[in-house]
């Protein structure tokens, strides 16, 4: 497998940090228990690393921008000081009722971030903790891995490739390889 092939697409809030809602505080921006372990195993066996998020906060006029643009120099610096690093940040800012095709699960960031960091998605991994992160990576040929604290109640609901009750779960997930 090449470093070119060696992507794991992560989502945001759930995934790596804590789900605050509408956070828009740099400063509330807390990992989720086992992230900076999860990303440091990650990182250090040679895989990118790569958020999309859905941060429809800014459309919904709940905060600006640029306080986006802050958590993600914030969330730069925390998974940086744990021992990882984030290769790009892709966030759909908009209303789900924008209609947009970069909100999660649409492709438009997905071809973007394959185009500009040059991988093919069908080698990617996807992981995250909704629904429509894992119809994200379906669409995109990618596996896709489920984060559940009920992993085990999880399994047969889901149409994820793997569940998992955490991140460093996720971790260990991706770098068996696949089943």
């Amino acid at each position: 497998m090449s470093a070119a092939d060696k992507v794991v697409i992560l989502d945001r809030d759930g995934t790596i940090v804590v789900d605050r809602g509408y956070l828009h505080d740099p400063a509330g921006l807390e990992f989720e228990p086992t992230a900076p372990e999860g990303l440091r195993w990650l990182h250090h066996r040679g895989y990118r690393l790569i958020v999309v998020t859905n941060q429809s906060g800014v459309g919904r006029g709940y905060f600006p921008g640029e306080r986006l643009a802050a958590m993600h120099q914030r969330l730069q610096r925390m998974i940086e000081t744990a021992g990882a690093k984030l290769e790009a940040i892709y966030c759909c800012p908009h209303a789900p009722d924008e209609g947009c095709e970069c909100r999660k699960p649409g492709q438009a960031l997905m071809r973007r971030a394959a185009s500009e960091l040059g991988f093919d998605p069908r080698a990617a991994f996807v992981v995250g903790d909704r629904d429509s992160d894992i119809e994200f990576g379906r669409r995109a040929g990618a596996r896709t891995i489920l984060i559940d604290p009920r992993a085990a109640a999880a399994e047969s609901s889901h149409r994820a490739d793997a569940v998992v009750p955490n991140l460093l779960a996720a971790a260990r997930t991706v770098i068996a390889g696949p089943q």
